[in-house]
């Protein structure tokens, strides 16, 4: 019999409004409450566990969020018009959000874990999406943020330990970081649930941090944002993630830029685009129109005879590679704007003009019926 699956906002018991931030404070609550090694009598604390990795994957994946709130469910269904692709393994998901040797027993099978103690203490990376303007994007700029995160316990300094406490071998793993555990055929390794991969812990675990070395806190982090990146660019802040546990290393900090939409430019990489409406006359006649620019204005030249949609690059006035110093080029698509309302006088004139111009003035028209007569007939 088919399950119905619940609403992925529902199952991480957050709002559809809900932040990045707040979709991974969630899960990071929920995720250790449901996991199976906590659980092992339990037999529906995986299946719980797994469902919050499968809403924690799409909620937190900008492109997949959208499309589960366009089409539900239905966005990752075989041959469905929705997002395609499939989901993370539940316990890759928890290993990064808590670092390594989150996983548990499916982190190594056979006792082969390929990662050192080191690793399994690390801190997690963490992801933050930051908007910027167009301008800031063109020019760089200097940001501060914050950034709710586990960071290194002030009280004992990030040893786990109380003032006087000693360092002994872990009782559960005997120092080695890791316990073999039997599933089935299946001869299993894992890390040590109460060291932690470390292979150590201290008899005077930190009041503060209960002996983890990190407490949450409000952390405000200066990034230097260069000029020339666009949309979907990723900078690496190392050692601004969270701290690893009992003075394990710390992970990076990787901030995803999003550039918003300006009211006046649109930019297709370093090159910028604007639309300029002039009047009927001075595309007839030509004359000087102000053109903006990131810079200010400039001056340009319109010839008489001037077309709508015709283009007049400025070059230079785009934006700067970010990895150079070449600037991209700024075109300007002028529109001819045609009179909506006309007085008496007014009409008089035109019909006036429009009785004094031939075929020679309207080239582009007699082009056109000439190739498309045979469609009048």
């Amino acid at each position: 019999m088919a399950t119905t699956k619940r609403d992925y906002y529902e199952v991480l018991g957050v709002s559809k409004t809900a932040t990045f931030e707040e979709v991974k404070r969630s899960y990071r609550k929920l995720a250790v409450k449901y996991h199976p090694d906590k659980n092992p009598d339990d037999p529906r604390a995986e299946e719980k566990f797994k469902e919050l990795g499968e809403a924690y994957d799409v909620l937190m994946d900008e492109e997949k969020r959208a499309a589960y709130d366009r089409f539900g469910h239905a966005a990752f269904a075989q041959g469905g018009g929705g997002f395609r692709g499939g989901f993370h393994d539940p316990f890759d998901i928890f290993r990064e959000v808590f670092g390594g040797g989150g996983g548990g027993i499916f982190e190594s099978f056979f006792g082969g874990g390929g990662t050192t103690a080191e690793d399994r203490q690390r801190g997690s990376d963490l992801r933050y999406d930051m908007q910027i303007t167009l301008e800031e994007a063109a020019f760089g700029v200097e940001k501060e943020i914050e950034v709710r995160k586990l960071d290194t316990c002030e009280r004992c300094h990030g040893s786990g330990a109380e003032e006087g406490s000693r360092t002994v071998n872990c009782p559960t793993c005997g120092g080695r970081g890791q316990v073999i555990s039997s599933r089935g055929f299946f001869q299993v390794s894992q890390t040590c649930p109460r060291c932690r991969g470390a292979g150590q812990v201290v008899d005077k675990p930190c009041r503060e941090c209960d002996g983890e070395g990190r407490v949450e806190k409000t952390a405000r982090i200066k990034l230097k944002i260069p000029a020339g990146i666009s949309t979907g660019s990723r900078l690496r802040s190392p050692g601004n993630g969270e701290a690893g546990i009992r003075g394990g290393p710390h992970g990076d900090l990787y901030v995803v830029i999003h550039v918003k939409e300006h009211k006046v430019f649109q930019r297709e990489e370093d090159n910028l685009y604007c639309e300029v409406p002039i009047s009927f006359t001075m595309a007839a006649l030509g004359g000087e129109v102000d053109v903006p620019t990131l810079e200010g204005k400039a001056h340009v030249k319109i010839p008489a005879g001037t077309q709508s949609g015709q283009m007049f690059k400025l070059r230079g006035k785009g934006i700067q590679h970010v990895n150079g110093r070449e600037r991209g080029d700024l075109l300007a698509r002028m529109i001819v704007e045609v009179p909506s309302r006309l007085n008496a006088e007014q009409r008089q004139k035109l019909e006036e003009f429009a009785s004094l111009c031939g075929e020679e003035n309207t080239p582009m028209r007699k082009s056109f019926f000439e190739r498309a007569k045979e469609f009048f007939h």
